[in-house]
């Protein structure tokens, strides 16, 4: 399995007679894309919004961001399970427009624990300096969709609509020479021992079953998590489409984009290819709901990491509030009693900002823990000159002056490594 990202840079975005790259110029056919996306007959409207770095706007609630790549034809299939059939993703070349992002909005704010505002795309100021997202070009769109939808169905047509929005985008690239090139070679068989360098695993959560998933929700090859047990994946799997999050990213802040360009995985590949180490590959897990349920899959997923990934050492990551870092945990001390080391990422999630809140576990062989941020930062913000929403009530909400925590803006807190926040000791 071999794959390659054709990079092709973005500096601007506008809308034009046809979909092409001038330059480093994305040019958009709204009408085109628009008629692409009713076809989805869920939809009974959609806008499209231009926006980019350090403009004086705030977009939202957010429902998704996705970079816009297109696999070549003979290659995977473009999200396969979803957009395409359900076969192997990440081999083959895929085309990627490099500092774009289509973002999809919703309606509605998700009425969980991110407030009236949902999650916000920040343009401009401290929060969007603290997110990847804030140095992006966005194509955003605003969907309408029918009045009687249950929010799954609604749900469902947001992630299609920006799966499809991403796919033709890049695929403006199909007839442009890319400016560089980006391969992820097949790891290494485990019989090369590779000069006898530590093999690494990755055991990344892809999903919180503290939260009941909605119907439609598919996130591994286009299926849901109901009865999943932990399964080994090629690290281009991840890459490449074969998981998408879940439709409440406020659960773990991690976007399709964020999985398009995994931080864990990529850097692992960099450190595979410098020959620090030995990627041995990855498990994709889920956090547990009971605790019948928590000791088979973590006992699973440690099982998969010994003796199928024969892995000296891995890295694990949670999704979700407080509940995963059980599973996280356990999974952790599982592989440090068979002698594999182990480094743990964790977000202090405690709105009281107390240690007694934030300690959720106190294993004293899980030693090399990694904290990644939480909500402890917060940006008083001014009113922006433009307001992007799917209502007038939205809007009128977001305009501001708000309050917003590092947890409201999308981007900024992040628990599988994404997030530009760290904790300091002062």
């Amino acid at each position: 399995m071999q794959l390659t990202l054709e990079i092709h840079p973005i500096t601007a975005i506008r809308f034009g007679p046809s979909s092409r790259l001038d330059g480093t110029s994305l040019i958009v056919d709204a009408e085109q894309l628009r008629a692409l996306l009713l076809e989805d007959q869920t939809l009974t409207a959609v806008d499209f919004e231009i926006v980019f770095p350090g403009e004086s706007c705030r977009a939202g609630p957010v429902f998704d961001i996705i970079e816009p790549r297109a696999k070549r034809p003979g290659s995977s299939p473009d999200f396969p399970g979803i957009l395409g059939p359900p076969h192997t993703a990440g081999f083959g070349a895929t085309h990627v427009l490099e500092g774009a992002a289509v973002t999809v909005l919703r309606e509605k704010s998700p009425g969980d624990s991110r407030g009236a505002t949902g999650y916000v795309l920040e343009m401009s100021g401290e929060p969007a300096a603290g997110s990847k997202y804030g140095s992006l070009q966005h194509l955003i769109i605003v969907p309408k969709t029918q009045s009687d939808l249950p929010d799954h169905a609604r749900h469902k047509a947001y992630r299609l609509a920006g799966l499809k929005a991403a796919v033709y985008l890049a695929r403006a690239a199909f007839d442009q020479a890319p400016a560089s090139r980006i391969t992820f070679e097949a790891l290494d068989a485990v019989s090369e021992k590779r000069d006898g360098l530590t093999r690494v695993a990755y055991v990344g959560q892809i999903f919180s079953r503290q939260r009941k998933p909605e119907l439609d929700e598919r996130i591994l090859y286009g299926l849901g998590t109901d009865g999943m047990l932990p399964v080994p994946l090629h690290p281009d799997e991840w890459l490449d489409g074969a998981l998408l999050p879940s439709y409440h990213t406020s659960l773990g802040g991690a976007e399709t984009y964020f999985c398009q360009n995994h931080p864990v995985i990529t850097e692992l590949y960099r450190r595979h290819h410098a020959r620090e180490l030995n990627f041995a590959g990855t498990v994709a897990t889920i956090a547990s709901a009971d605790n019948f349920d928590r000791e088979r899959n973590c006992r699973f997923a440690a099982n998969l990491v010994r003796t199928v990934l024969k892995a000296d050492a891995a890295i694990l990551t949670k999704f979700g509030g407080g509940v995963p870092h059980t599973d996280l945990s356990e999974t952790a001390r599982l592989l440090e009693s068979v002698g594999i080391e182990t480094a743990v990422q964790v977000t202090d999630l405690a709105r009281d900002h107390r240690v007694e809140s934030a300690l959720l576990f106190n294993f004293p062989e899980v030693n090399a823990i990694v904290c990644i941020g939480g909500n402890s930062t917060s940006w008083k913000v001014p009113r922006v000159e433009r307001v992007i929403a799917a209502s007038a009530e939205l809007k009128e909400v977001l305009g501001g002056p708000l309050q917003l925590e590092s947890l409201n803006v999308v981007g900024v807190a992040n628990q599988q490594g994404g997030s530009r926040l760290r904790a300091m000791v002062y």
